[in-house]
Parts: structure tokens; sequence; C-alpha cells
């Protein structure tokens, strides 16, 4: 694949992406629900990660099976992924990690949403490039990274569905309104569903890396998605507003279970 090729492909799911959030940023605003910008955002990283794949599987002359494989794996992603949110989004209505950002903000939280936003395209951006590129590793056989990324991509997709499975039946009961759940996966860590988000994008990049140079750009992906989720707009906001709305029972919880990676032996007091 050439460089031209690599920067067109980037430009364009740049631009696609901070289309897609300034339309967020317009849903928000009409509706006040804050809950529907992570949708457009799965949705809006899922669909440009499969133009990437076929282009840049093109493009590279990648073999068509990973190519195909590369862009199931990313609809299945998005699909999955954003169909939860949506179905979240219907029964909770306002995320609390924004809400949280719009009272801090005051009277710039409208401009700072929408620049708050487009960094988040800027996220995406990256993450398309890791899909791209993993579709367009060199070489028509099955490679050992193949089948490591392979099912490591399957068992993250798995683990992130039955984390959010079991967070949503636990909230759908009346009887668990301001208790802390913690047990199955969510007693390994605080965040499971964000360690096996992660761990997505792990495979995505194990997936391309190659002979060819560009697969080694795909590594920003997994590292910019820790960093995301860990330190920016994912556990910190989410910790907040347990503390805010749990108190001592999520500190209880928090002295108890690790932050993000799971502990395989969970310790009790």
């Amino acid at each position: 694949m050439t460089l031209a090729a690599l920067l067109v492909g980037a430009a364009t799911a740049e631009i696609g992406l901070a289309a897609i959030m300034a339309a967020a940023w317009g849903v928000q605003r009409l509706t006040g629900v804050s809950g529907w910008i992570d949708a457009f955002w799965t949705f809006g990283v899922g669909a440009m990660g499969v133009a990437l794949a076929l282009g840049f599987g093109a493009a590279g002359n990648g073999a068509s099976w990973r190519v195909r494989m590369v862009a199931v794996f990313a609809a299945a992603w998005s699909l999955r992924l954003g169909l939860h949110i949506v179905a979240r989004t219907m029964k909770a209505g306002d995320d609390p990690r924004y809400r949280k950002l719009m009272q801090d903000w005051g009277e710039a939280g409208p401009r700072r949403l929408l620049a708050f936003l487009q960094v988040q395209a800027l996220v995406g951006a990256v993450l398309t490039l890791a899909i791209g590129l993993a579709a367009a590793a060199p070489g028509a056989g099955l490679r050992g990274q193949d089948a490591i990324g392979a099912l490591l991509f399957v068992v993250a997709l798995i683990g992130e569905a039955a984390a959010d499975a079991q967070i949503a039946r636990f909230k759908a009961d009346p009887a668990n309104r301001g208790k802390i759940y913690e047990v199955g996966i969510w007693r390994l860590s605080r965040h499971p569903n964000y360690f096996f988000e992660w761990l997505i994008w792990v495979a995505f990049a194990i997936l391309s890396l190659g002979a060819h140079w560009t697969g080694w750009l795909a590594l920003p992906a997994p590292a910019l998605m820790y960093w995301t989720l860990r330190y920016a707009s994912g556990v910190p906001l989410l910790e907040d507003h347990m503390l805010a709305s749990r108190g001592g029972a999520f500190r209880s919880y928090q002295a108890r279970t690790p932050i993000f990676f799971p502990r395989l032996r969970p310790t009790w007091r």
C-alpha cells in the first residue's frame, strides 16, 4: 500500500467522523439527551472501519479472506456495542458522564462539548486506521498473529457483551436501585467492559503487524484507547458519578476490586 493511499484513507476517516460527531452534538442540543453521543461514535467508527478495511485491503493487495474477516470484525464490534448503547439510552436517557461535564463547564458547555466530540472523532480516526491496516496486512496464508488476533477479538467481544449483559440485568431490577453490582465478571474488575473494549483494539493491532512498515502504525490504537478509557472520558468520570451516587458502598467496592485489569483471584473482606 502506498503512502498516498494511507494518507487519503486516514484523512477520509477523520473528515467523516468529524461530521458524524458534529451531528451527534446537534442531536444532543436538540434533545438534551447525551446518551446518543456514544451511539453516533460507535456506529461511525464501525462504518469508517469497514470502509477502510475494504479500501486498504484493495490498495495493499491484502488476502481477500483477511479483508472480509477484518470487515466482519469491525461491523460486529460496532453493531453489538452500538445497539447496546441505543438500548441503554432509550431506558436511561442522559449519560451521567456527559451530564457532569456539562455542569462543570457551565455556560461554555455547548461550545466545549463540540470541541470534546471533535477530539473523540480524532481518536476514532486512529482506531479506524488500525482496522484498515489489519485488512491490508501482507501474506495470503494464515499467519500465527492472524490466529492470535482473531481469537483475542472473539474473546474480547464475548467478554464485553457478557459484562454489559450482566450489569444491564442488574439495573433492570428495581430492587437493586442504589446498590453496587459486584458478582460475575464485575467482581474481577470495576470496569470489565472497558477492559474488554481495550482488548478488541489490541486484537486489531496484532492483526495489523506484518512485513510492511505500515502495520506498525496500528500500535497507537490500543494505547490511545487505554488512555481514553482509563484516564479521560471513561473510568474517571464514571468513578466520580458512582462515588457521588453510591458513596461508601462504592468506596468499599473500590477497596477490594481492581480498577481496570481483572484480578483472577478476587479478595473479599
